[in-house]
Formats: C-alpha cells, structure tokens, sequence
C-alpha cells in the first residue's frame, strides 16, 4: 500500500485555482463548494437547502463553469410535465418521421431549481436519471452523459407552494446542504456587487470532463482500513435503534458515506479514510436520510442534533483504527 499523503501531482493546484476562479462570482461558500465536487466525485446528487436569496443558483451555475462541464438548468413549477425534463418524440412532417428532443437532463450538471415546487409525478421522472445515469423515452433507454450530476435547489417547506420530497427521491440525493446566511463581512462585499451582471464569463475552468471522471476512478482506490468499515456500520445500526428515530438509515446510505469519505479524503491531501472524514462527511450524508419519531419533532430535535449525538456515542470504534 502507498501511503504517500499526497493528492495525484497538480490536483492541489488545480483546487486552489478552482476556489479563486469561483470568487469571482461567488463570496465565501469555500466549503459548500467542496462539499458539492465531493459530491461530482463520488458519483452523487446534491440537495441545496435554504431560504430564496441565499445564492444557491449563483453557486451551481459558477460551479459547472470552473469545471468546463454541459450545463441545463430547469425551473421547476405546478405546471411542469415529465417530458419538459426528459424530452420526448416530435414529429417531423417534412421527412414523415419521429425525432428525439432532447430534455434539458441531457447534460453533465443538471440544476433543478426549487424542486419542491414540481408536482410529485415530475419530481418522480428524475429517480432513473439519478439512480442509473440513464433516461427510458417512449419504451427507448438512452444513456446520460458522463460525468452526470442533479444539483436541486429547495426553499423549506413550510413555504406556500411547495411539495415535500417524497422519501424514495430524497435518498437519491447523496447530501443536503443548507448554505445559510453569509457573514457581514461576506454580505458587505456582496454589497459591492450589487447592480453589476455576474461575471460568469471570467471564469477560467481548472478541469473538464475527463479530468473529473479520472479523478472518480482514484476516488475508488482511495484506501480504507476495516476498522472506517466497521465504524460506519456501526454508526448505521445506532440509527436504527434510537429512540427519537422511526426509521434509521438503509444499506444505501451506508454506502454513500463510504463513498463519500474516500472523495473527501482525496480532496483534503489523502490517499487513505481517517475517522474524521467520517465525521465530517456524517451530517450531510445523512441528515435528510432519517425519520424522527414525533417525539422529536415536538421537542424541535433535528436530525444534525441526533447525528452529533450518535457520533459522540460511537466514538471508541475509532481507537481501533490505524493510522497511517
């Protein structure tokens, strides 16, 4: 095993150039956007969180630029049918025959903007997509571009209009992110922005498709002693036996956040899982992933509350882990 610490030559320039090309568009969100090309990385999904205004839109448009990738953008309403994501057959009369047109879920980034604002049935035609990278029209499968990636975008629910994300989509999404406020200091320089067009143009993009499904095949070699293995199970069978949790996290969430902390790990300089990975990957990986007994709700316990409870309670699996 190499247990050199250090990312494949270049990346940690490629990273460093990435975050300044993002301010340009985008104050602050360092993290947010990690979070996200950890996401890209491990082959997921990612649901952004947060109130109108907060800069969700802003950050994925700049994100798919700094990555030189296809990007579509689909503003979900009541009104909005499946064939709009998916596209469907047109009929040409000039050759007497049928055509593909093309949805906009043809790209490498796909941001659903204010999901929840879709009738179910719609949100419903993006779980193929998700799941198999691949889209069935009219009894035909086409296959999605590579990398492929649903950036959504969701105000809370207690909005008007809105439909909540029925279970089986939400655990489509590989992490939830809330952005939250910016700090006054990152407000203020927003500030000076203000009444200028978003420069997405000067964007100069550090990677490209092939460099990002290159870095998806190491992400998989990434090494991971059997003591993180343990350690996740162990913390998905807490899930499943709290009293304040209905229903804990599956099988699949397990293996999102096995996923996940090998991307991370290769994102912060690493070619091996330490716990901390796991630790910082625990929350987004799974926070939407659980369903609270009412107990919790009337206590107004969230799930991130839980979580932290859980990873305080799971902590000695850790001593068994080798550092490297």
């Amino acid at each position: 095993m190499n247990t050199n610490n250090h990312i494949p030559d270049g990346l940690k320039q490629q990273l460093d150039e990435l975050w300044k090309e993002m301010s340009k568009v985008i104050v602050g969100r360092k993290k947010e956007l990690k979070l996200i090309l950890t996401g890209l990385l491990s082959q997921g999904h990612v649901l952004l969180e947060d109130l109108p205004g907060t800069g969700k839109t802003t950050m994925v448009k700049g994100f798919s630029k700094g990555l030189d990738c296809q990007f579509s953008r689909i503003q979900c309403t009541p009104d909005l049918l499946p064939s709009d994501i998916l596209g469907g057959s047109i009929f040409n009369p000039k050759t007497n025959e049928f055509y593909l047109r093309k949805g906009p879920v043809f790209t490498n980034i796909l941001l659903v903007d204010e999901i929840n604002r879709a009738l179910p049935r719609t949100q419903s035609s993006l779980l193929e997509c998700m799941e198999e990278r691949q889209v069935s029209i009219e009894g035909k499968t086409h296959i999605l571009s590579s990398p492929f990636m649903v950036l959504a975008t969701q105000n809370p629910i207690e909005m008007e209009g809105t439909f909540a994300l029925p279970e089986a989509q939400l655990d489509r999404f590989l992490m939830k992110l809330k952005l939250g406020y910016p700090t006054q200091k990152e407000e203020e320089q927003m500030l000076e922005w203000v009444g200028d067009e978003i420069p997405y143009e000067e964007i100069n993009s550090r990677f490209n498709p092939q460099s990002i499904q290159e870095l998806q095949k190491q992400c998989k070699e990434i090494y991971t002693h059997a003591s993180i293995r343990e350690y996740i199970a162990a913390l998905a069978n807490t899930t499943r036996t709290h009293p304040l949790i209905s229903i804990g996290v599956s099988p699949r969430a397990s293996k999102a956040l096995y996923k996940t902390v090998k991307a991370w790990a290769l994102l912060n300089g690493r070619n091996y899982v330490i716990p901390e990975d796991v630790k910082e990957m625990l929350k987004p990986v799974w926070n939407h992933r659980l369903i609270l007994k009412t107990e919790a709700h009337m206590n107004d316990i969230q799930s991130e509350d839980i979580l932290e409870e859980i990873m305080e309670k799971v902590s000695l699996v850790e001593e068994k882990v080798v550092r490297l």
